[in-house]
């Protein structure tokens, strides 16, 4: 098995407490399928900046990304097939699936 990094871009943010607790809980229950080939559930990103070869710094991270997790699958094809249940999709977000190698 391999390890992917599902990589969020966008998506919105619940409004009401109801709203928000009905977000979490699609999370919770998308995660809790994903079951034992999830590594890592992750965590939304906050502010960022980019650093550019020149050195030159900006504020917020050029790739607009909002959170990440980690899973195993059988394939690119297989991560990508889990990915497509992921709740960010649902509020017009997007999910970028990268698979990883171990560098020794």
């Amino acid at each position: 098995m391999a390890t992917y990094v599902l990589a969020y871009t966008g998506g919105g943010i619940p409004e009401t407490e109801e709203e928000q607790a009905a977000v979490m809980a699609a999370w919770g229950a998308w995660m809790q399928g994903i079951g034992d080939d999830l590594v890592d559930g992750g965590n939304p990103f906050g502010p960022s900046a980019t650093i550019a070869s020149d050195g030159s710094v900006t504020d917020a991270g050029a790739s607009r990304l909002t959170g990440y997790s980690i899973v195993k699958a059988d394939s690119l094809g297989t991560a990508t097939t889990v990915a497509k249940d992921c709740p960010i999709l649902s509020s017009g977000g997007s999910v970028e699936v990268y698979e990883t190698f171990e560098v020794m």
